[in-house]
């Protein structure tokens, strides 16, 4: 599709009238009747306007002119999984699992292979494959070519070792001590609780990254402790393979 057909197409899903989106993006009726048209298309500063009220990448406005991929872990990008500034604008270099709430949540290549491993592998793609694929390919990523020159990355590390010590603090019967926090995808671990009313609830948004780990119980048996965290809570669960039966052990706000 073209810029204009876009643009139209996305103010009428949204119900609103020319003017209405002029006003919305501080044009005149007149400019949006002629983006339509295809007689002009809208300057840098108003499609990062356009791209925050309908909640789609620029390069979808722009008709999807580029193959977007993860310059962190390679993943091809979508609107769906395209990461956001904390403004709510959206970043089109990584994926929303690589960079969130404004940092960049990998900062070792070795962490980063192991989750693609562990999500990547099946019975056409043997974890070794994906291990010497991912070897070969993350390097040639902008993320990893200019590792050395991103800010913020000792200030993340920092992070992770006070929210370490936050967990470990906790002294939870049978958890083995927190050394490592991996980027968790929220529709990974979002399991759903029982409350002691019957009801059942789910403490995490599908859509966002957590720092978490998994931990075999020190006392054996078939349940794990796993560990979901940020910069507001830390939550502590039990359950068995899978997922299976979930008991919520700490719901902390930090």
């Amino acid at each position: 599709m073209e810029t204009k057909d876009v643009i139209l197409e996305l103010r009428n899903k949204a119900g609103l009238s020319q003017d209405e989106l002029a006003e919305k993006v501080y044009v005149t009726r007149q400019a949006v009747s002629r983006w339509e048209n295809g007689e002009t298309t809208p300057n840098t500063e108003t499609l990062k306007l356009l791209s925050k009220l309908f909640d789609v990448s620029i390069n979808t406005l722009l008709g999807s002119p580029r193959q977007l991929i993860c310059q962190c872990c390679g993943m091809p990008l979508e609107d769906s999984n395209i990461s956001k500034e904390t403004d709510g604008l959206f970043n089109e270099e990584y994926c929303k699992w690589c960079y969130a709430d404004g940092e960049y949540m990998y900062h070792n290549m070795d962490d980063l292979i192991d989750v693609c491993v562990k999500h990547m592998a099946n019975e056409h793609f043997a974890p070794e494959q994906v291990r010497s694929y991912m070897k070969d390919m993350l390097p040639k990523l902008n993320y990893w070519k200019q590792y050395k020159n991103l800010d913020g990355a000792d200030k993340f590390e920092e992070f992770k070792k006070k929210l370490m010590d936050e967990i470990n603090a906790l002294h939870i019967e049978g958890m083995p001590k927190v050394e490592k926090l991996n980027a968790l995808v929220g529709g990974y671990i979002n399991l759903e609780y029982r409350l002691p009313n019957g009801k059942f609830v789910k403490f995490l948004d599908d859509g966002a990254t957590y720092l978490g780990n998994q931990l075999e119980c020190e006392f054996g048996g078939d349940r794990c402790f796993g560990i979901a965290a940020n910069m507001e809570f830390i939550l502590v669960s039990t359950y068995e393979e899978n997922g299976k039966n979930p008991e919520l052990i700490v719901y902390k706000k930090r």
